[in-house]
């Protein structure tokens, strides 16, 4: 999957090799936003989180209708330089925002409070961590999760929030991210969620 070869694997190689591995997979195809979701079954969207609804409406309506969005992307406002704040949170979210305006997508937040890395190599990080998963269609649920097992996430690790709106707490994570990042000098972290008894 095109997904696993852009990211930093274990021997160091990044996206800067991206164009070598495109040379020697010829069925892998670019194309804009419009030819991609013309193209696709399950989209991506991994835009910047204050871009992501003009991408997609780039794009023709029609080829969105009854598609499944996974929601990768996040509202990290820089404008007033660091430490980020959300440019939109508390009782909205991204996820939301496209589900409103884009009403035919099946949209799905997920893997948005981790480094693109871990996305698709959990195995990374010596522990199982957690990656959660909000939205309002069953079946658009379904389809993300054969997306993560194919990354290496297994059941035990996703954990279902609930419908659309949970995707607010995820993306507030988001700041305690990047401060995370500073702390530890490092992306390569994630949540683990520990239950107790009842």
């Amino acid at each position: 999957m095109m997904c696993r070869s852009l990211a930093k694997r274990k021997d160091g190689t990044s996206f800067s090799s991206f164009l070598g591995w495109l040379a020697t997979h010829l069925t892998v195809k670019l194309g804009t936003h419009a030819q991609t979701a013309a193209h696709g079954v399950v989209l991506v969207n991994a835009t910047n989180g204050g871009a992501s609804v003009d991408a997609l409406r780039s794009t023709n309506a029609a080829d969105l209708k009854g598609k499944v969005l996974l929601d990768i992307a996040n509202t990290l406002d820089f404008s007033k330089g660091m430490p980020p704040s959300l440019s939109i949170s508390n009782t909205d979210s991204l996820t939301e925002t496209i589900q409103q305006a884009f009403p035919a997508l099946h949209v799905v937040k997920t893997l948005n409070t981790m480094n693109a890395s871990l996305m698709v190599a959990p195995d990374l990080l010596p522990e199982r961590t957690n990656v959660f998963m909000s939205g309002n269609e069953p079946t658009a649920k379904s389809k993300v999760k054969e997306v993560l097992h194919s990354f290496g996430w297994a059941d035990a690790d996703i954990i279902d929030l609930g419908d659309i709106t949970t995707a607010r707490g995820t993306e507030q994570f988001l700041p305690l991210w990047v401060r995370l990042y500073g702390a530890l000098q490092s992306p390569m972290s994630n949540l683990g969620i520990v239950q107790g008894k009842p």
